[in-house]
């Protein structure tokens, strides 16, 4: 059986490191509710990426996808809510306004 030195055995752990890559990091992104609207209302990320809802109007809203894949809950006036989403594409509404319409994809 063959005997490796500490040295050949980082040096090994490092090529293997580096050959599998760095994980990508995830982004965040901002959606501005305001007008009774989305902005943007769709949108591409990269599935894992955060997603901050910005309310500006005067009413609460939500945005919840229609598959269950992410919910705001309800988002006060001034205030904002964070949500992941996941990979697959996902149309989400409001559910106080469900006029209020948008998709998220993520791949």
């Amino acid at each position: 059986m063959p005997t490796f030195t500490r040295r050949q055995v980082l040096a090994s752990a490092a090529l293997l490191a580096l050959a599998a890559g760095t994980p990508a990091k995830a982004a965040t992104y901002q959606v501005t509710i305001q007008g009774m609207a989305y902005s943007p209302a769709s949108f591409k990320v990269a599935a894992g990426d955060t997603i901050i809802f910005v309310n500006s109007d005067r009413m609460p809203h939500t945005a919840t996808a229609e598959d269950g894949a992410f919910d705001t809950g309800q988002i006060a006036p001034g205030q904002s809510a964070r949500v992941t989403i996941p990979a697959g594409t996902h149309p989400y509404f409001c559910t106080f306004h469900p006029g209020m319409k948008g998709v998220a994809t993520a791949s």
